[in-house]
């Protein structure tokens, strides 16, 4: 019998199971990327909608120059400063404005979202979600084709638009995340969660190719290309490895202790100061006695009273009762251990990431005095930073089993990070290149880190008792928070820039600083609980 070819005994090596997983993860990954791709075209053309011009002087002269002539076809704007009614001496406060109403809608949106969305089919509420964005994305790019210069025809478009976006985050994660289990999830989500940064960098290009001959297609492109992949999830999106008859978990390889084993747990108490942590340890049977636990089978987060560092099979939410098991409610969300500090947490880290998202480009203009286009290309630079910040955070947050500590320790870095890319960012454009790639990995690295793999552990916390629907409740409740912070951002940054980008920057510096403070607690606990286990082991 002639031996296979190589493609063929490559597919082969792979299960079933495993090629769905791939499938599902490549699917949300594109989806997701598409909708940051529609969000992206805004602060491209930030830089088109307001030009500096010369003096009012030239300017008056040139409408005068403009109305004597009487052109056959009116241009779309007569403004040599960029396109009314964003042309004005407070354009920053106005494009702050947008911003400001995409991010609110967005924050107020999500958190109804998750808790609509446990309640209806997740292909079908997220093809919806896309297919409308795909929609009011391409309105405001028709603003310019239609010579649109009402100030509130732009904002509704980003208020509608900011409603429907958050469809995605909290379907894209539930679906993530009923497809992978614990095990390395910092590693795999860190990952996934590139879709950002490469989102941001595609809208970033395709928003710059056309910003300065026809900025309308910067946001018509994107907004079908979203509305395409809408199409794409309605054909294709599986919900749930039962859908499909795959397991609900991964499958162990490498010698790692299958899931089924039996355990007979015996547990050992003991006192340490003022904290108890209590540690179990498992007993395998006979035959699998030696062999280690899967990483996949321990907790993450700890309870508020007691620190317990469980090696034991944990009850995570496999979706065995997705359809007996009622929705969580709102204020059972919150009462998860370590919700709350996230989400807060969260509050300010987005506030960071998102007011480079929305104002880098015009930065980058106004300090290395380039064109809308060559400033647009270079901030991608920040999302490519990002996209190797979220994998390092995982794997490092995977290594040490500890995601508070990960962030806490990019959280630190990054606020002095910040104050040198202020300072070196006016030295050239080389230096520029460098402090955009090492800022975005530790500004994106704790934002991608909590938005996925810390939700995703959180969603599926013992105290739910396998209560799979919890997981688009939490997921929009850490993330909404966070879009609290994501809308002040670049207001804030609108309304402190005329003073000065270096305030800016101060700014940013003092949101990192709150939230590596509301994680002390639970960077605390991690120390200490690895602390007690360390001595248990000892003894």
């Amino acid at each position: 019998m002639a031996q296979l070819p190589p493609g063929i005994r490559f597919i082969t090596s792979f299960s079933r199971d495993q090629w769905y997983r791939a499938f599902i993860f490549s699917l949300t990954f594109l989806l997701y990327a598409s909708f940051h791709l529609s969000r992206k075209p805004i602060s491209i053309v930030k830089g088109e909608l307001h030009k500096h011009c010369a003096s009012q002087v030239e300017l008056d002269s040139y409408k005068e120059y403009a109305a004597q002539i009487q052109p056959v076809k009116k241009p779309f704007n007569a403004s040599q400063c960029g396109w009314e009614p964003f042309d004005k001496s407070n354009y920053k406060q106005l494009l702050g404005a947008l911003d400001y109403s995409f991010l609110c809608a967005y924050a107020v949106g999500m958190y109804l979202s998750g808790l609509i969305g446990e309640r209806l089919p997740i292909r079908y509420y997220l093809t919806g979600g896309m297919l409308a964005s795909g929609l009011f994305t391409a309105m405001f790019g028709l603003g310019y084709f239609y010579n649109v210069h009402n100030l509130w025809f732009y904002i509704m478009a980003q208020i509608a638009n900011g409603l429907v976006q958050t469809t995605g985050w909290p379907s894209v994660v539930t679906c993530i995340g009923n497809w992978f289990g614990k095990g390395r999830r910092g590693l795999i989500m860190g990952v996934w969660n590139s879709h950002t940064s490469v989102g941001n960098i595609l809208g970033s290009l395709i928003a710059a190719y056309w910003v300065s001959t026809c900025w309308g297609l910067s946001f018509v492109v994107p907004g079908v290309i979203v509305a395409v992949m809408g199409v794409v999830c309605f054909l294709l999106l599986i919900e749930h490895p039962k859908d499909v008859s795959c397991s609900c978990t991964p499958s162990n390889h490498g010698g790692e202790a299958d899931i089924s084993t039996e355990f007979v747990v015996s547990s050992k108490t003991f006192l340490n100061g003022a904290s108890r942590c209590r540690i179990q340890m498992p007993t395998l049977n006979a035959k699998e006695n030696g062999k280690p636990q899967d990483a996949e089978m321990q907790h993450l987060l700890t309870d508020s009273e007691n620190c317990s560092v469980s090696l034991s099979s944990s009850t995570v939410a496999t979706g065995e009762g997705r359809h007996g098991t009622s929705a969580i409610s709102f204020l059972g969300a919150l009462r998860i251990p370590g919700v709350v500090e996230f989400s807060l947490c969260l509050l300010f880290a987005k506030l960071v990431s998102y007011t480079f998202l929305f104002w880098l480009p015009l930065y980058i203009t106004n300090v290395e005095h380039l064109d809308a286009k060559r400033a647009g290309d270079l901030s991608t630079l920040f999302d490519v930073g990002g996209i190797f910040g979220g994998i390092l955070a995982g794997l490092i947050s995977d290594r040490l089993e500890k995601r508070a500590s990960t962030c806490g320790m990019m959280l630190l870095l990054a606020a002095p990070t910040l104050y040198m890319f202020s300072a070196v960012s006016k030295m050239g454009l080389e230096a520029t290149v460098v402090m955009l790639l090492i800022s975005g990995a530790l500004v994106n690295g704790p934002y991608a880190l909590i938005t996925t793999a810390v939700s995703a552990d959180l969603g599926t916390h013992k105290s739910l008792k396998g209560n799979a629907r919890a997981l688009s409740t939490v997921t929009a409740i850490i993330d909404g928070t966070g879009s609290v912070g994501a809308a002040l951002g670049p207001l804030l940054a609108g309304l402190i820039s005329p003073s000065g980008w270096n305030n800016v920057f101060y700014m940013l510096m003092v949101a990192d600083a709150c939230a590596l403070l509301l994680l002390l607690r639970l960077i605390q606990k991690e120390l200490q609980c690895h602390a007690d286990h360390t001595l248990f082991k000892e003894h």
